[in-house]
């Protein structure tokens, strides 16, 4: 498990202030068997995560498509990363999950290309979680062999720039939402 306190300058602090949190301490911890509720939850805030009206997360994730990147978790080649603050209370999570052609998620490339979910809860976000997440992710992925990572997002949504700061390019584009892929061989 890797800790963090973070505190350049008293920048983060700042921030968290500004966000009505407690200085943010975190750790980082592999998705385990017991986090599906947790992953069910992300996923839901990663797919639905700007302003407007959102479906009720029931419904929401009774859509397949949808609820294939945490339905059974813990299949051969799913792995993931957990932020926890002090409490121990889930904050945010990074995961990866291969699919084959024929059930195919958001921003499928390839079977043997794992598609990348992040995570980050509403009043933790701008605080360095999701970028640290993301890095142990593709550190995960890139000794496990796999080629490349790929994910989608919208194309307003502002993780967009973590995505490219972590190496990932677009090479897609539906009308909505990017493809980006990210090699890491």
């Amino acid at each position: 498990m890797w800790g963090f306190v973070m505190n350049p300058g008293g920048l983060l602090e700042e921030r968290a202030r500004r966000k009505s949190v407690p200085p943010l301490v975190w750790s980082l911890r592999p998705v385990g068997p017991n986090d599906e509720a947790f992953l069910r939850e992300a996923l839901y805030g990663a797919a639905f995560w700007g302003e407007g009206e959102h479906p009720p997360p029931d419904q929401a994730l009774r859509d397949p498509t949808l609820r294939r990147y945490v339905e059974g978790w813990g299949r051969e080649g799913d792995a993931g990363m957990v932020a926890v603050g002090v409490d121990d209370r889930p904050i945010g999570a990074c995961w990866i999950r291969r699919f084959p052609a024929d059930a195919r998620g958001y921003g499928f490339i390839a079977p043997e290309v794992p598609e990348l979910s992040v995570y980050v809860s509403l009043e933790r976000r701008g605080l360095g979680i999701g970028g640290r997440l993301l890095q142990a992710v593709l550190e995960r992925a890139a000794a496990e062999g796999c080629p490349a990572v790929s994910l989608s997002v919208s194309s307003d949504n502002p993780a967009m720039r973590l995505y490219a700061r972590h190496g990932f390019v677009r090479v897609g584009f539906d009308g909505h939402s990017y493809t980006m892929r990210a090699d890491l061989a």
